[in-house]
């Protein structure tokens, strides 16, 4: 069968719900991991999900900026709790589907200064991605294991508009970019993305609103993943090649997201 995984920072999932039935309508993804809802879990949509045909919910609500969930077509059993945040905020919920285990994070953006001592939300953001890469490595890279969402860091050269400005900027700086990478290393994640549109291609999953023409200007950067074990893709793909891409078009829908969707499919 096919698994179609959708990973999309909706910036308010009340305000966008017209936007997000449109692209399940569209995309058919049968598990949608959801970033920056913006509501507890009783404010939830839960109605308008459910005739999206995407009625199995696991929702970490909170108010503000923080709340993920994870949406799907298929029955949902509890996944692991990373226990990532050590604020205490909403920023993961863990799924079975499938037999796979699907994480679903909401990173910590890490604020403006790129200096653990002199900015805690940067200390924060660091201790969340070690907390991942510990938890990832405790898991291995045989465990049929997803790890998705709104990573807020862009990893690679190619995921920025300007690598050289960027490296000064926090999303790209040196040490943001060792700490991905040991979270990629600690249980050999692929990137399904990048699997399929390798280097030199430039690829990016947010733009800022600030632009009038987010194409024109393109400054963006690929923030949102969807990462698999080397077990799972080797299940999923068999030497195929993962198929995944951006959908960067949904960017350019009336009052958008400034992140477009990620989707990525698993034949299992």
């Amino acid at each position: 069968m096919r698994l179609r995984i959708c990973t999309w920072n909706v910036n308010s999932v009340r305000l966008r719900v017209e936007q997000v039935a449109r692209f399940v309508a569209e995309q058919q993804p049968d598990v949608l991991c959801m970033q920056e809802i913006k509501c507890q879990a009783p404010e939830f949509p839960r109605e308008a999900f459910e005739a999206m045909g995407l009625p199995h919910l696991a929702i970490a609500g909170q108010k503000g900026w923080h709340g993920v969930a994870t949406a799907s077509r298929l029955p949902l059993e509890p996944g692991a709790d990373w226990g990532a945040c050590r604020e205490g905020h909403a920023r993961s919920v863990a799924v079975k589907v499938q037999g796979v285990e699907i994480q679903n994070f909401y990173i910590p953006a890490g604020g403006d200064i790129p200096d653990r001592t002199l900015n805690p939300k940067f200390d924060h953001k660091l201790d969340f991605l070690e907390r991942l890469s510990a938890k990832a490595a405790a898991a291995g890279p045989k465990a049929p294991l997803v790890i998705t969402g709104d990573f807020n860091v862009a990893p690679g050269e190619f995921d920025v508009w300007s690598h050289k400005q960027m490296l000064k900027i926090v999303s790209h700086t040196p040490i943001e970019l060792a700490a991905i990478e040991k979270l990629r290393a600690s249980a050999g994640f692929v990137d399904l993305v990048r699997e399929t549109t390798p280097d030199p291609t430039k690829l990016f999953s947010w733009w800022s609103y600030r632009a009038a023409d987010f194409r024109a200007s393109n400054r963006g950067l690929r923030l949102d993943h969807i990462w698999a074990t080397p077990a799972l893709h080797a299940q999923a793909f068999a030497g195929r090649g993962a198929e995944a891409r951006i959908h960067d078009d949904v960017r350019a829908w009336e009052r958008p997201s400034d992140h477009a969707p990620v989707i990525a499919d698993l034949a299992l």
